[in-house]
């Protein structure tokens, strides 16, 4: 019973990530996808999955997120519908190592248009809790690929310099609970859920 529960879920969320990518099959709705994300979560806890932080490192698409503001209590959490984020607003994530042991970089950008965002910052990965933490320290904004800002925030020079020193506890994270070659899924801090298909 549980293998095909399992089965179900990896099938289902395989089938969201291919239909993102433009195959032409149908995509699943929100709601059956935020309930795979949360079976994908619940076998990950139950079955004390590892993920090495090797396996999460390039680059990844946002293809799914949920919200917490809108009320739906699961698990005590309270979560969004969910939605397929547009085509036209690309949102990546990118994972980069270092040669310290389970430290590297994030940078998330956004694009709209010839407008595009981007935030980077240290992270520093818990193994045994699959977790990513992380401070975005520099901002980079580019105008048909042209970069017309890039600096430091919120006291950039600072947080990054004293990141090794500051607790997870008190640091942005994602709980990666589901890693495959193709998409990863994980928990923000702030409870919502996301999922990436590799770029």
């Amino acid at each position: 019973m549980e293998k095909t529960i399992t089965q179900d879920f990896i099938t289902l969320l395989t089938q969201t990530q291919e239909a993102y990518r433009g195959q032409k099959i149908q995509r699943p709705p929100a709601e059956a996808i935020v309930n795979a994300l949360l079976q994908a979560e619940k076998a990950a806890k139950q079955q004390r999955l590892t993920y090495p932080f090797e396996l999460i490192l390039g680059k990844w698409r946002l293809c799914f997120t949920t919200g917490t503001k809108k009320v739906k209590h699961r698990r005590g959490i309270k979560l969004g519908n969910g939605f397929y984020l547009p085509k036209f607003a690309a949102a990546h994530i990118c994972f980069s190592a270092t040669p310290d042991a389970d430290k590297g970089e994030i940078s998330n950008s956004v694009q709209f248009a010839s407008l595009r965002l981007k935030l980077t910052g240290p992270a520093k990965y818990v193994g045994k809790k699959n977790l990513l933490a992380f401070e975005f320290t520099q901002m980079q904004i580019s105008l048909f690929s042209r970069t017309i800002y890039n600096g430091q925030i919120r006291g950039g020079k600072t947080k990054a310099e004293d990141f090794d020193n500051r607790p997870v506890s008190v640091l942005p994270f994602f709980a990666f609970f589901l890693v495959t070659p193709d998409l990863i899924a994980a928990r923000g801090r702030g409870g919502g859920l996301a999922l990436w298909i590799r770029d």
